[in-house]
């Protein structure tokens, strides 16, 4: 904060230095606000850039792009690299264009230009959010009436079938399990249907509870050997061969998951980590900006020489 020293008689006669407090702000918000749009324009337009270039975009078809981990890798470095640009190019535009401060200590015109490259980059950051934000929501909004839609048709639907629809999942297989018969092989020659229905559900509780009890594997065998006309043996191995793969589709599932927790897990650190860089280079911008500004005028000024 600039002082202004005013000489004022204290006791004794003796005089001392009262400081008195500058009637200007120390914070500039017309610099601040132009610096942040011009970041955040700047920041919307490499976006649109980088997705028309195809870095942040994925090729339905096969072979015709980048994998998802590289486009994934490529948007992430792409998105760094437009928050260093925009927070260089607004910090520097507000230490640039703010007016220069009198009387002012150069450690305290140095604290201020930074303050005010940070608060252009904050200001802008939180635009770029809340445009992003929106365009997702409007998005997602159309999205969701879409499937409203949908929804309403298939409730419609679902209601003329609800009385006669299955008794309930969780009670269907100890029902089954009941009526089993004792002769698999005329159940499964009489109502392939419900054979098929039953082993469903068979499966389904399997999945449930981790794994299929062995006596449901003897009977799901039983009914592949009267339908496909195995032997005992063959249908078995069969049946050992498809829950295998079910096995392996369900780890398969919840590797792709924990793959995608690590990856959005890693996203976030590098978000963070670049927007704290970012605002650094703000700052330091800023904090640049202005000193080339001061320099300047005081150029311009000396060039002139001393007003008589």
């Amino acid at each position: 904060m600039s002082l202004a020293q005013d000489r004022h008689p204290l006791e004794g006669g003796q005089t001392g230095v009262m400081p008195v407090e500058s009637s200007v702000a120390a914070i500039s918000w017309g610099p601040i606000i132009g610096g942040a749009v011009a970041a955040a324009g700047v920041t919307l337009i490499l976006l649109l850039l980088g997705s028309g270039v195809g870095l942040t975009m994925v090729s339905p078809w096969a072979g015709q792009s980048s994998s998802a981990a590289t486009v994934g890798v490529t948007a992430a470095i792409w998105l760094v690299v437009v928050q260093w640009l925009s927070s260089a190019l607004g910090g520097y535009l507000t230490g640039r264009l703010r007016t220069k401060w009198a009387a002012v200590h150069t450690d305290e015109v140095f604290f201020r230009d930074t303050a005010h490259g940070f608060l252009s980059w904050a200001l802008a950051t939180v635009f770029v959010v809340g445009f992003l934000a929106s365009s997702l929501t409007s998005l997602a909004g159309a999205g969701a009436s879409a499937v409203g839609q949908a929804a309403t048709t298939a409730g419609v639907a679902g209601s003329a079938v609800a009385s006669t629809a299955a008794p309930d999942m969780a009670t269907s297989y100890f029902t089954d399990a009941l009526l089993r018969p004792e002769n698999v092989a005329n159940r499964a020659g009489e109502d392939n249907g419900a054979a098929a229905a039953e082993i469903s559900r068979i499966l389904l509780e399997g999945a449930a509870n981790g794994s299929v009890p062995d006596g449901d594997k003897t009977y799901i065998a039983s009914i592949v050997s009267a339908r496909t006309g195995l032997s005992e043996a063959d249908a078995k191995t069969r049946v050992d061969t498809v829950l295998k793969q079910i096995d392996d589709a369900k780890v398969a599932a919840q590797a792709a998951a924990d793959k995608a927790r690590k990856a959005a897990a890693t996203s976030a650190m590098i978000g963070s980590l670049s927007l704290l860089v970012g605002a650094f280079i703000a700052a330091a911008a800023a904090a640049f900006g202005g000193r080339q500004r001061d320099e300047e005028e005081d150029l311009i000024v000396g060039n002139r020489g001393p007003l008589v």
